[in-house]
């Protein structure tokens, strides 16, 4: 953080705004007096992850055991933190959480174990396109010492709709690839062409309704690199059905702009907000960090916490 811009970047986390008092929620799930584990990296929770996951950053942090976020850590700032957990500090006999675009389960693992903590049943489900990730997700679940019954790893397109999906192929060493372009749905001719075109798959296309098994879902997470807002307009009768809490990681400004006006529209009360951090390259806005938005969903979530 030695340049003026990360400098910048980093206070301007603390520049989120929550109806909850965020750093209570955290103090509620931090362990202390952990002991550090050679080539694993420990968090605040107690979360274990391994370097492969993203070496690019984590084989320089494994045998620590890392702080609390201040204002942020390695992946996601306070404002992301305390709005996941505020889902399980709220949560009552199962914890069940589904994350859209799972990556290496990030959300899973992490809430999986704070809910742990609090002596929940867990149902963990991820959605995920690119099987490396899907891999490493299934890998970092297991070391975190989940079974089989309390997780569920969907390989496919988180989607408005049922259907097929054409997913861009990442490259071989694609690590810290995160942005796969999915195409929705498309045309029988389209599709019949991708299928043939070795840098894309054909997927399957899941709506919330497929994945959660029409349960009660304590916290929706949607990370889709800028697909949010056709996710959440698509899935809108589900959600208001089934979720009780929804947080989104919004990819500009104008996305955030659009589902601050649907979800209002729709009924959601917005618990806790960070906008994206902009750099600007030649005249244009370039995210540099995503923003965060916590919804709750006023006919099922629990609004009582501390804080």
């Amino acid at each position: 953080m030695s340049d003026p811009e990360s400098q910048r970047i980093h206070a301007a986390l603390y520049g989120y705004t929550a109806s909850f008092d965020a750093e209570a929620v955290l103090s509620e799930f931090e362990r202390h007096g952990q002991e550090p584990e050679p080539g694993i990296l420990k968090n605040f929770l107690g979360t274990k992850v391994e370097a492969h996951v993203f070496p690019e950053i984590l084989e320089k942090m494994t045998g620590m055991v890392e702080p609390r976020p201040a204002p942020g850590n390695w992946h996601a700032d306070v404002a992301e933190w305390a709005s996941a957990l505020r889902s399980v500090l709220l949560a009552q006999d199962v914890y069940r959480i589904v994350e859209v675009g799972c990556g290496w389960g990030c959300w899973l693992n992490n809430m999986g174990v704070a809910a742990r903590s609090r002596g929940l049943k867990l149902d963990l489900i991820g959605i995920e396109a690119d099987a490396k990730h899907l891999e490493n997700a299934r890998r970092t679940l297991e070391l975190n010492g989940f079974s089989p019954e309390e997780f569920t790893l969907h390989r496919g397109v988180a989607g408005p709709r049922a259907g097929k999906a054409a997913f861009q192929v990442s490259p071989s060493d694609h690590t810290t690839n995160w942005g796969g372009e999915a195409i929705f749905n498309p045309f029988r001719r389209a599709l019949k062409a991708r299928s043939r075109d070795p840098g894309w798959e054909i997927l399957d296309c899941k709506p919330l309704s497929l994945l959660s098994d029409r349960q009660p879902i304590d916290l929706l997470h949607i990370d889709i690199q800028g697909a949010e807002v056709d996710y959440v307009t698509g899935n809108r009768a589900d959600m208001k059905r089934y979720v009780r809490r929804v947080l989104i990681g919004t990819h500009g400004r104008e996305i955030e702009g659009k589902l601050i006006a649907f979800m209002r529209g729709q009924g959601w009360v917005l618990e806790a907000e960070r906008p994206a951090l902009l750099g600007i390259v030649e005249g244009s806005p370039v995210v540099r960090i995503d923003g965060v938005q916590l919804w709750a969903n006023p006919k099922l979530a629990r609004s009582d916490s501390a804080g």
